[in-house]
């Protein structure tokens, strides 16, 4: 271990573990797990050795690589995750196994891995709302996000309060708090030096408040996950037993196989889930879920929208259907220049979210509209409902795909002017256009590569 440890944490994770600390401490000197997620509307060929015991989706790297440079990432195959932070996603499938038209708010949501995760597991006919209060992590959650292709979202900027208008009205809502981060020391010593006693309490109070501004949201019947990357008692197990006691809460528990290692914490009747670095291999975190009783439902049909979306005219809806995979059924709406995407599923609920909250983005910018001219744009190029039939594809080499993300010119070989979709193991990255002479880069330019690429 190369910090020291708070003597107050250190004094405090000695009386939590008893004789474990010594196993404990001396785990904060080893190498952090290095773990991925796939994405399985993606990619199909997952390697079934050092699988995560509680994703089926996920596996252990044998060690970090430069990601960066890897094309795969940026196409949206894997997202790099956190081991035990993908049991947000099991609790999840404990809830719902494949029910249609779930509604699920990932409250916390940036940089985007739970959301991701929830995504896949919701399958397409639900609506996940990706919420992230502050301004400057909204940008990557949005990228990330466009990168694993999720047709069905609507990414916000809102305080977790702007959500009291939407009463009774989500299945699931999943709060990843903000903590103290003791549970990420070993991977980033910087949490080390911001920790104090005086910082666990503000945690644990900001959570208390989180969770009661969002309680009102969850359905009849509905779930709150709620997790954090914390040992701190107040953070967790008493955060837990405040729920209890506070709202009209049933706590869930799961039977977990004894080789996962998760710790089981009670507390006042429930159960929450730990995960330390000595016993479960990952970072630090913990997880409890409650079941709602009582409060209504949220009937849309009353609610009155002010805002309309714009719907596309029947000569650019003709064209942009053939850019569509046939296993999506979608209506298409213009916002400024750009027409959008929108599963006709969750187009009803999209209206009214609009209409009530800070809506960064919905559903899937397909293509600008310049007059007759219709450019597409790279979220289509990115998500799952791709035609890629209808534009002429080349798969590039591994050099031409990192120089393609580094926005430098490249050139191939096609039959045809305009729009080429580039692959990468068959996988897209983006588009260029062919005039003929040379193609033109349109990947985007703040999502470059801006590393020195040696080729």
């Amino acid at each position: 271990m190369d910090f020291a440890l708070p003597k107050e944490f250190e004094l405090r994770m000695r009386s939590q573990l008893g004789a474990e600390y010594e196993d404990y401490a001396e785990s904060l000197s080893a190498p952090p797990p290095v773990s991925i997620r796939f994405n399985h509307d993606k990619i199909n060929n997952i390697p079934e050795e050092d699988k995560v015991q509680w994703e089926s989706q996920g596996c252990y790297l044998a060690q970090r690589p430069q990601f960066t440079l890897d094309p795969l990432l940026h196409s949206g195959a894997y997202y790099v995750q956190e081991a035990s932070s993908m049991f947000v996603g099991y609790a999840f499938c404990q809830l719902y196994d494949n029910q249609p038209d779930i509604r699920v708010l990932d409250l916390c949501a940036a940089p985007g891995g739970k959301s991701t995760h929830l995504a896949s597991l919701l399958g397409k006919n639900g609506l996940l709302v990706s919420n992230e209060v502050i301004n400057s992590r909204v940008s990557i959650l949005s990228e990330n996000l466009s990168k694993w292709g999720i047709p069905n979202v609507v990414i916000t900027n809102n305080d977790p309060s702007d959500f009291e208008r939407f009463s009774g009205f989500f299945d699931v809502v999943a709060v990843d708090a903000p903590c103290s981060g003791e549970g990420l020391f070993r991977r980033e010593p910087a949490a080390v030096a911001e920790w104090s006693v005086d910082n666990t309490r503000i945690c644990a109070q900001r959570q208390q408040r989180i969770i009661a501004d969002i309680w009102p949201a969850i359905k009849p019947g509905g779930y709150l996950i709620y997790s954090t990357c914390t040992f701190c008692p107040a953070e967790d197990e008493e955060n837990m037993a405040w729920i209890k006691n506070t709202f009209a809460a049933d706590n869930v528990r799961f039977n977990l196989p004894d080789e996962w290692k998760i710790s089981e914490i009670e507390k006042e009747g429930c159960v929450g889930y730990r995960f330390i670095q000595h016993k479960t291999r990952g970072e630090g975190f913990f997880c409890c879920v409650f079941q709602k009783n009582g409060g209504n439902v949220f009937n849309i049909s009353k609610q009155k929208v002010k805002q309309q979306l714009q719907q596309a005219s029947k000569q650019i809806v003709t064209e942009l259907k053939t850019y569509i995979s046939d296993d999506y059924d979608v209506d298409f709406f213009l916002k400024n220049d750009a027409a959008i995407a929108i599963p006709k599923e969750i187009v009803t609920d999209c209206k009214m979210l609009i209409d009530s909250l800070k809506v960064v983005k919905t559903g899937v910018p397909v293509a600008k509209i310049f007059g007759n001219k219709i450019v597409p744009e790279h979220d289509l190029a990115m998500s799952w409902i791709l035609n890629k039939n209808k534009f002429e594809k080349v798969d590039l080499s591994l050099q031409e795909a990192l120089r393609y993300l580094h926005r430098d010119n490249i050139f191939g070989e096609c039959s045809k002017n305009g729009y080429i979709l580039l692959t990468y193991n068959d996988l897209p990255l983006g588009f260029v256009k062919n005039i003929g002479s040379r193609w033109n880069n349109l990947y985007p330019q703040n999502w470059k590569i801006r590393m020195k690429i040696e080729l």
